[in-house]
């Protein structure tokens, strides 16, 4: 299969375009577009095509009190790791769009689903939670594809958050998301973490011949 260069170069502006956004307005995000992107999981990769993702809309305000709360639990024990300038900057990043995001769903992996029957999985269990992975980044572009904008918040305490969604044992988050209309479509341009000076991006890695 062929696809024009046109699409070809629509794809590599879609990729440059995704990036982790943490602003949002709180205006609502339409069923039908929020479906679509739940839709683009029906095709993304899976081990054994186990399709481990287990999907969760946290939607009342006690649920997203709960999850802010772990956050920011966790939030002074990573500022707690940092010093110095370093530290300074830290406390100043916008880490997390939970404030204002009208949709915040939690992506867990179903680390015992019989599904796949363990095909692929059982040298590398982990691939069940790297097919999630894959599966957000799969709706990740589907999402800025429909002009929405993606935070993945990872500054929590799994356990914490599995617990207080009253979920299975056997269920491991991945992911907390949180999508939104930007706030500021030009947040696209660069990634903010660049933008404000914590890190920069580096050439790839060089390709390695054995």
């Amino acid at each position: 299969m062929r696809f024009a260069d046109g699409f070809r170069d629509e794809l590599a502006r879609l990729m440059r375009l995704r990036r982790d956004m943490r602003r949002f307005r709180t205006d609502p995000v339409p069923a039908a577009v929020l479906e679509r992107c739940l839709e683009s999981l029906d095709t993304a990769p899976s081990v054994g095509l186990s399709q481990p993702w287990r999907l969760v809309d946290v939607a009342s305000p006690a649920a997203r009190q709960t999850m802010r709360d772990i956050f920011r639990k966790a939030n002074r024990a990573a500022l707690a790791g940092y010093d110095g300038d370093r530290a300074r900057l830290y406390a100043g990043l916008k880490l997390s769009g939970m404030d204002r995001a009208p949709v915040q769903w939690a992506v867990f992996c179903d680390t015992a689903t019989p599904q796949g029957c363990g095909l692929g999985a059982q040298t590398m269990p982990e691939m069940h939670r790297y097919s999630v992975a894959c599966a957000v980044m799969q709706m990740w572009l589907t999402a800025r594809a429909e002009g929405l904008g993606m935070g993945w918040v990872s500054i929590l305490d799994p356990g914490a958050v599995r617990r207080g969604l009253d979920l299975p044992a056997t269920w491991r988050l991945v992911a907390y998301l949180c999508l939104g209309w930007p706030e500021d479509a030009e947040d696209a341009a660069q990634p903010e973490l660049e933008r404000l000076g914590w890190e920069h991006r580096r050439p790839r890695p060089t390709l390695m011949t054995r």
